[in-house]
């Protein structure tokens, strides 16, 4: 391999540690999801190097051409190099390093999708509690996990709300979301009521006199990031007595299912998630099936 080939790898495999970095923030996935994403986007960097090609600049046929190249893998393993791709490809999008998604038209194998981790309402409501509120970060932390749980937002969307998207008043919040497509989310009274209590009582000591866009501070003034409040959450949830393991994504998943199992139309759920297919939204149907057959089989008389 020459020296340039050889710098050209390190780059795609920086690259694919920064989507691993941001995935494994978001979205709190196990160790050996993790390992199994970066197996397949190894190999991946290898082969397109192998064929002088670039991850940001590769067609559909390059993609193709990779899957094409394990002709003894089973339908499961084909399927989660493709998924390992699309997630990739999803992040470099949602970055702005490309403008077009090179596996949005490939067809995977179709295999039952697991269903996402979630949390019982009396977990949530222990979780929730679990902020010291009589303490600045605590105030904060209980605001953004409120307004977590009752928007069902992604938690880059979190993060990256500004003073201007957020209407007290009104008790919405707008949304850019991914794909920069724009939504509004009803913030609820119990939202409504902590972030009144954090923009009065903790953002103003926590800049320190200074200013800033973003709605959620940190005590140096700066944005909260995506890192740090994964961080704060797996901390909360180890003290509220949570043995699951969850992450801001987890909240997400619970708005969800929580809505359904009260009977929100799906519909409703879709666009409140932003989810610009309802099949990616039906998922939490069967979650919502499943609770009801546990309360039939416990509750009812021939269950």
């Amino acid at each position: 391999m020459s020296a340039d080939n050889s710098a050209t790898l390190e780059e795609e495999f920086s690259l694919t540690e920064r989507f691993l970095d941001a995935l494994w923030m978001e979205e709190g996935l196990s160790e050996n999801t993790l390992t199994a994403y970066r197996t397949d986007l190894i190999a991946y960097c290898r082969w397109i190097n192998s064929i002088g090609g670039r991850i940001a600049s590769a067609a559909q046929g390059d993609l193709m051409g990779f899957l094409g190249s394990f002709p003894k893998a089973s339908v499961r393993s084909t399927a989660r190099r493709l998924s390992s791709l699309r997630r990739l490809y999803q992040y470099l999008l949602r970055e702005g390093l490309l403008q077009q998604d090179p596996t949005s038209r490939i067809e995977g194998p179709r295999l039952g999708r697991p269903l996402p981790r979630s949390l019982t309402e009396a977990e949530v409501e222990t979780l929730l509690k679990s902020p010291r509120v009589d303490d600045l970060l605590g105030l904060r932390d209980r605001a953004m996990l409120e307004v977590l749980y009752a928007t069902g937002l992604r938690v880059s969307e979190l993060v990256r709300l500004t003073l201007l998207q957020v209407n007290l008043r009104q008790g919405i919040a707008g949304v850019r979301g991914k794909g920069g497509k724009d939504r509004l989310v009803p913030l609820g009274e119990e939202a409504i009521h902590w972030l009144e209590h954090y923009l009065t009582g903790s953002r103003p000591v926590l800049l320190q006199g200074g200013r800033s866009d973003f709605l959620f501070v940190t005590e140096r003034r700066a944005p909260m990031t995506r890192q740090m409040f994964w961080h704060l959450i797996k901390r909360y949830s180890l003290k509220a007595g949570i043995t699951k393991s969850i992450s801001p994504h987890t909240l997400r998943h619970a708005f969800a299912t929580h809505l359904l199992n009260h009977g929100a139309d799906l519909r409703v759920v879709q666009m409140l998630l932003g989810h610009s297919d309802i099949s990616t939204t039906q998922i939490y149907t069967h979650i919502a099936k499943a609770r009801l057959k546990e309360l039939h089989a416990k509750h009812h008389p021939r269950g």
